[in-house]
């Protein structure tokens, strides 16, 4: 470069520059030092030129940029001085703002104003600290400014406090549908399905909008005590957000009345304000319900479609659809229990059970991991380590007898971890019906680390769930 270009960069062009060429010499003769050597060895400043990077955002020397930061609805402006090459090398909206101005004025919600400085610190150091009611705005500032490489990291993030619990889910729900991130979208939504009692019990569960409630209502994941817990927090979601007289009934038909007892339904339409309210727009479903009950499942069957998700069990905590199990020190050996479920939802059913034996064996070795010999001496492999196994649970039934005919069997296994003093599901297994076993139980658990996320005070809570279906509901192909 002659020296009148290289005049014509100006003093922080003639640094940067400078910086590049002695770059390349020092890569330079590097690879040259290398030539002669068997090895090289590494020199990493890296530490200390973040903080010189830190200083100069600190301090603003060489600055050819000032940003100011205005807060909406409000006089308060933040300044920063910065330069432009760092801003424009991180994001391609500040590089389009750059491009012919240097002074620039930006508008941002107050949340974001908040976090400003942590967003910029972000662009010229590569790292920042997140706490969980900066998520959204630093989210919505990576988005704004294109800064991609922030955007997946706050989603990562809010995804895995999702899975801890400690996430505010509905809030992060409606924000991802604001902003299309169908990931962390679809992460809030199976955690309000897995955890929905302990959302109810919320004041989250207020600010819960229609469009919400319609994606929750019909999956058969929910886990919930019963199906009556459910109709009562619908009930109480209803009055107090007064929504549309056609959101509420389609909310009241999403109610899987089926599943509850005949007396309590009895209870509900004597006492319920939202049946006294919208009782026509659901009285097909309850008539159906009562009958339900009332007839054996093959004679119901002969005169109703019994293919829909009406007469579909959630995964319902009750005693009657399985039983908790705790597991001390889960990784010491194998244990086992059994527990009772009833037969199937229907009334006609109610009485009668189905005893479970279930097998829990914390070091199962898959056929691919056992030790093989060999008739040659010396040829044998080494024997597999017991930490190189992987849980394995197993549910079968006790006896095969003939009061199973026509009902098949859908096991789910719930793995939860305690936050904030809450036991919340953060692991869900399922079982098609003609298994004994999850295959992929645990697969990347470690139950030998005490501070595992699988862990509750060193020991596994484990809630066993069998949901009966008549076989009337399992379609064959044509």
């Amino acid at each position: 470069m002659g020296r009148l270009g290289y005049a014509k960069l100006g003093s922080w062009g003639r640094f940067w520059t400078t910086l590049t060429l002695v770059g390349l010499a020092t890569r330079a003769a590097h690879r040259a030092d290398l030539g002669g050597e068997a090895a090289g060895t590494s020199i990493n400043h890296s530490q200390m030129q973040l903080q010189r990077l830190q200083e100069l955002l600190r301090h603003g020397n060489g600055s050819d940029v000032v940003l100011r930061v205005q807060a909406a609805g409000t006089d308060e402006v933040r300044v920063y001085h910065a330069h432009r090459l760092l801003l424009e090398l991180q994001s391609e909206r500040f590089r389009e703002l750059l491009s012919n101005q240097s002074d620039v004025v930006l508008q941002e919600a107050r949340d974001g104003a908040a976090v400003f400085d942590k967003f910029i610190r972000y662009l010229y150091c590569g790292e920042l600290t997140v706490l969980l009611a900066q998520a959204i705005p630093l989210h919505r500032l990576a988005t704004k400014y294109r800064v991609a490489s922030l955007q997946r990291g706050v989603a990562d993030y809010m995804r895995a406090h999702l899975a801890g619990g400690a996430g505010p889910a509905v809030g992060w729900y409606h924000y991802a549908v604001s902003t299309g991130d169908e990931a962390l979208r679809d992460s809030c939504l199976q955690f309000l399905a897995w955890n929905l009692s302990a959302v109810t019990g919320s004041p989250e569960w207020g600010s819960v909008s229609p469009e919400l409630l319609a994606q929750l209502l019909p999956r058969s994941d929910l886990v919930l005590q019963d199906e009556l817990e459910l109709f009562q927090a619908l009930e109480a979601w209803l009055g107090r957000t007064r929504p549309p007289v056609a959101v509420a009934e389609r909310a009241l038909r999403a109610i899987r009345y089926p599943m509850i007892p005949p007396a309590q339904l009895f209870q509900l339409q004597a006492r319920s304000a939202a049946l006294a309210r919208h009782g026509p727009a659901v009285a097909d479903l309850l008539l159906q319900a009562y009958q339900f009950h009332a007839a054996s499942p093959l004679h119901f069957a002969k005169f109703f479609d019994v293919n829909g998700s009406a007469f579909l069990p959630r995964n319902y905590l009750a005693p009657a659809w399985g039983a908790p199990w705790v597991i001390n020190n889960p990784a010491r050996d194998d244990r086992s229990i059994s527990f009772q479920t009833q037969l199937g939802p229907s009334g006609h059913d109610s009485g009668r059970r189905v005893t479970w034996n279930v097998l829990f064996s914390p070091r199962w070795l898959p056929v691919s991991l056992r030790p093989v010999y060999s008739d040659v001496a010396g040829t044998a492999l080494p024997a597999a380590r017991p930490e190189d196994g992987r849980p394995r649970l197993v549910v079968t039934p006790a006896s095969s007898g003939a009061e199973a005919a026509g009902v098949s069997f859908q096991k789910t296994v719930l793995v939860g971890a305690r936050q904030h003093g809450r036991l919340l599901v953060r692991h869900a297994y399922s079982f098609h019906q003609s298994s004994e076993e999850a295959g992929d139980f645990l697969a990347q658990a470690d139950l030998h680390r005490r501070n595992s996320e699988y862990l509750v005070e060193n020991a596994l809570h484990l809630h066993l769930i069998v949901k009966p279906v008549y076989h009337t509901l399992i379609r064959t192909p044509k």
